[in-house]
This record gives C-alpha cells, structure tokens and sequence, in this order.
C-alpha cells in the first residue's frame, strides 16, 4: 500500500485488517517500489494513493515488467487519475473513492478480477510501441502470464475454486463463441472425452489429470452438465454401433457411465465451490 497521507493510511489500515488483508504501507515511493520488488510474488493487489508520485512509482514497475492487480484510491478532485495511471501501468488498474472505502473489500475483489482478465494484448502493443523485438515481447507475455498464474494458484489454495472462478472470461463462454468457434471447440472437447473413455479403465496413471483439465476447460467455458450428458451418450451410441458392426454384445459400455459420473462430479463441485460466499 503506498498512501503518503497518514491521515488517509491510518483508518484504510484499520478498515483492510478488519477484512483480514496483511497490509505492508509505504510512504514514498522508494520504499513501496523496493518492498514491491523484493515481494512481488506473496502481493495480492497494490493500493495506491491519487498521486504524480504514484504514478511514476507504477511506470517504474512496469518497467521491470512487474504488472499486479492495483487500485487506485481516488479523492474527489482527482477523476483523472484511473486513465492516467492505468496507461502508466495497465488497463486493468481500477479505482474507489475516497468516500467509498467502505466497500473496499469489494473494490479489491474487483479488482483482482480485472487483473486475471487483463489481454496479453495490450502488452504485445506495448512491446511494439516501444520497438521492442521479438524476444523482449515474448518474455514480457510471459512474465504477466506467470504472474497472473501465481495469484490464481495462491487463490485456490485460499479460498478453493473460487480463485478460478475470477479468471473466468465471459467472452469465452460457450454461449458467446461464434459458430465456427463453438464447432471447434465441441470437436476438440469431443476428442479429449474419447481419449478419456478409452484409458479410463487402462492401467493410466494419468486420467485423474485428463480428467481435471477437462473438467476445466468446460468450467472456463460455462458448459452446463446436460451438455457434458450429450457428449457422453453422441460417443457411447458411436461404439455401439460399432460393435454391433462387428458382430460384438456392448454391455460393456454400461461401465462407461463411470467416467460420466466421475466427470460430473468433478464439475458439479467446481461451480459449487466458485460461488462466492456470503461471509
């Protein structure tokens, strides 16, 4: 937190410990860069103050490509401030005002969810602004990918699914694809759940791990279960008529529903568990 006013940290320290937040504060902008740079990986989000001071302080850590959910707090005459610092930083840096600090909790919530929505994009823009090459550019994607990474695994590990459920992305829910991308997509989804329903039963030490990561993609993809049902039976009705073809019983593919229940069961707990709480 880098707040100068002491007048404006003291009641912000109270009110973020009463939420449980750990709060380091600085007062300039050396000390809240150097604290930043040596703990960038245990950081949750930034609080700054409306500041030229802070500005700076967060063009600084953009250039060492150090990019971390941040919220500016505003006071009344300082408006500006969010689209003067989110172009010194990033477009995911949001803001509360001064009088609304009671819903800071929140402001953070929000916050961090912009962050692990931010588009390597506007890096890559960046990267290209600056005449950047190749090389730089990669490394830069890579460096907020893998920031982004660990403050999605240090949510998880928090408060369950929950730290998934704000890196979910509504433009890449299934509904909001285009044709062509819905198409692709099913197909590969389809791909993945045949390769499941084979080795489900091999000696695959691997499966719990296919399973999880589909179980994933269609979490990120807002798949309802009946859709996952569809997938199931469209390939359990193919092997059927594949082995009566062959002239074969296919009983055996009533022990298939196993898969099915255990990849629901994944599934059902994810969207359970990514519900906020009330508490």
């Amino acid at each position: 937190m880098f707040v100068p006013a002491e007048s404006l940290a003291e009641p912000l320290h109270q009110l973020l410990a009463q939420k449980n937040f750990v709060v380091s504060w600085s007062q300039s902008a050396s000390e809240f860069i150097d604290w930043v740079v040596t703990n960038r990986h245990r950081i949750d989000c930034l609080i700054v103050q409306s500041s030229e001071e802070a500005i700076q302080a967060l063009t600084e850590l953009k250039r060492r490509d150090i990019l971390l959910p941040t919220l500016a707090v505003l006071p009344v005459d300082s408006a500006d401030f969010e689209d003067v610092s989110a172009a010194a930083y990033h477009a995911a840096v949001t803001s509360v005002g001064i009088n609304d600090l009671d819903g800071v909790n929140d402001a953070i919530r929000r916050t961090v969810d912009h962050y692990l929505q931010l588009p390597t994009d506007e890096v890559a823009e960046d990267a290209i602004a600056a005449n950047n090459g190749d090389e730089e550019l990669d490394k830069r994607l890579f460096l907020l990918s893998l920031q982004q990474q660990r403050l999605t695994e240090k949510l998880q590990e928090r408060l369950g699914y929950l730290g998934v459920y704000y890196k979910r992305n509504r433009q890449n829910f299934l509904r909001h694809m285009s044709v062509k991308e819905r198409d692709e997509f099913l197909d590969k989804l389809r791909q993945d759940y045949r390769h499941m329903i084979l080795n489900y039963f091999a000696n695959d030490g691997s499966i719990n791990q296919k399973i999880d990561d589909f179980v994933n993609v269609a979490f990120f993809a807002d798949m309802s279960v009946p859709q996952i049902v569809e997938i199931h039976m469209e390939l359990i009705d193919d092997f059927s008529k594949q082995l009566q073809l062959e002239g074969r019983s296919d009983e055996i593919l009533a022990d298939y529903r196993l898969t099915l229940i255990d990849v629901i069961a994944h599934l059902c707990e994810m969207y359970r568990r990514s519900i906020p709480r009330d508490d």
